[in-house]
This record gives C-alpha cells, structure tokens and sequence, in this order.
C-alpha cells in the first residue's frame, strides 16, 4: 500500500513578518504530515511558489491527486499547472485542487506555531525595536533590501531546522517509529512525472500568459545596487564581516538580538558605499 494515502497537500502561507519582507509558503502531505516543500521570500510570488514549493515536491514525491490552498492568488500559477497536469494523477475522480478559507485548512495550520515561535517571532521582535529606536528607516529603499535580503536568508535557516525536527517528530497517538512523518512519506505517490511536464517557473508562467493572462509579480522595495558588479561587491565585503550568519539567527533565537541587529546596520552601510561608488 502506498504511503500517500488520499495523496493530497495542503500550501499555505504565513505573513508574520511580510512588513519586513519575509513570507514562507510550506506544503504539507495530508496523510503523513510530513512538510514535503517549503520557501522563504520577500512577498508571495506565483514563480517561486510553483518552482519552489510545488514542483519541487512533485518532482521529489511523485503526483498528488489533490491540492488545497486558500484563495489568494499567489497560487495561481500552482493551481494552473495542477489542473494542466490532471490527466497524470493517479486519483482522476476528485478534483484536482480545492480552494478553501485558511482557517479551513487546520493541517497545514499546526506547522505555524513552530515557525513563528523558533524563528518569526524573535527576528520580529529585534526589528521592531530597531524601528521603535528609529534606527531603521523602512520607507528607505536601500533600508528595505537590506532588511528583506538579511532577514529572508536567516528565516530560511529557521524554516529548514524546524522543518527537518517536524519531519522526524513522532506524531502523538502512533507507535514509534512507524509514526514519524518521514516514515510515512517513504513511498511517495504511485505517479511519478518527467522534467518536459513539469517546466520550470518562466516558462510555466509563459503557458500561463497564453491560456489564461499575465500573472500579477511585486517586489518588496527595489534593487538600489547600480549594477550587479555592485552587489557581488557589498556581498563580498558582509561575508568577511560575517562570514556565519547562522549565529545571528542562533543568538536571536535565544534572546540576544544584538548581533543581528549590527549585522544588520552593518549590511546597510556596506551596501549604500557601494551603492555610491
């Protein structure tokens, strides 16, 4: 018997810190609980949702018979592709996807509390503070791209920690071992896809843009680096200052936001030089 008993996700995402451009969008499997794809980025964008969440599980795990999102539209690209693949499924009666208030998808809402509490909620806190200190301008377009790009990559270390724990926890009420969520998962589903079914985001995008309209992409702030030479640059110079920006991410964690917050103003100085060469 396979393990993808149903073969359903559910995706949802999580704005906590969206006004500091963080979002993680995750995808859980309804059967084993199991996280099978996840992202972090700076809003909610039809292309990295569907190359990064969602073909990236199917390509992992095989065709799920069923997905279940909430009715934004940063899914759009998602559900499209869902629906064009849904000849390859292995369960054709159902539909192939559901859209449903978030509060409706309580499976994917348990994964949430984790998320905030072991990287959200103490990342928040320190740039909140920055803000109440004004020691951060957020309607600065340098300051923006700072704050997302730092925060984003450290959110993205949290998620991955917490994710690899989910996925090995063993759910309450199962014996042990045969109750952990990458046990369950083991098989994956019964239909697997080739990669020329599966294209990736531009040119889904493009068949998108074909068959039904253009797909809505913002950004948080802008690019403020002239030139990519730029970027690379003030990259270069913030890695010799930080060369682990995991332990800004641990120190935060553990009630010590002191460090993320210099590396921060840091990142920011760094990039306006260089910005102004």
């Amino acid at each position: 018997m396979p393990a993808y008993v149903g073969h359903k996700i559910h995706m949802d995402q999580n704005e906590k810190i969206v006004m500091f451009g963080v979002t993680h969008v995750v995808a859980i499997d309804r059967f084993s609980s199991k996280i099978v794809g996840q992202a972090t980025m700076p809003v909610k964008n039809n292309l990295t949702i569907y190359n990064d969440v969602y073909r990236s599980a199917v390509m992992e795990y095989g065709m799920w018979d069923q997905v279940r999102v909430d009715h934004g539209k940063e899914f759009y690209l998602t559900l499209f592709m869902q629906e064009k693949l849904a000849s390859h499924r292995h369960n054709t009666e159902r539909p192939p996807y559901l859209q449903t208030p978030s509060t409706k998808n309580d499976r994917i809402e348990r994964i949430w509390p984790e998320i905030n509490n072991r990287v959200n909620y103490p990342l928040k806190a320190a740039l909140v503070q920055l803000v109440d200190q004004e020691e951060l301008d957020m309607e600065d377009q340098m300051t923006r791209f700072c704050v997302s790009s730092l925060t984003c990559q450290l959110a993205q270390i949290g998620v991955n920690r917490t994710v690899q724990a989910w996925n090995a926890h063993r759910i309450p009420g199962m014996s042990s071992g045969r109750g952990i969520p990458n046990y369950l998962a083991r098989d994956g589903c019964p239909n697997k896809l080739s990669t020329d079914l599966l294209p990736n985001a531009s040119v889904a995008a493009d068949w998108y843009d074909q068959e039904v309209g253009s797909l809505t992409v913002s950004d948080f702030g802008t690019n403020p680096f002239p030139s990519l030479q730029d970027q690379e640059a003030a990259v270069r110079e913030f890695a010799l200052q930080c060369p682990d920006t995991s332990v800004l991410l641990d120190n935060a964690v553990n009630n010590l936001p002191q460090p993320f917050k210099d590396g921060l103003k840091g990142l920011i100085d760094i990039s306006r030089r260089n910005c102004q060469r």
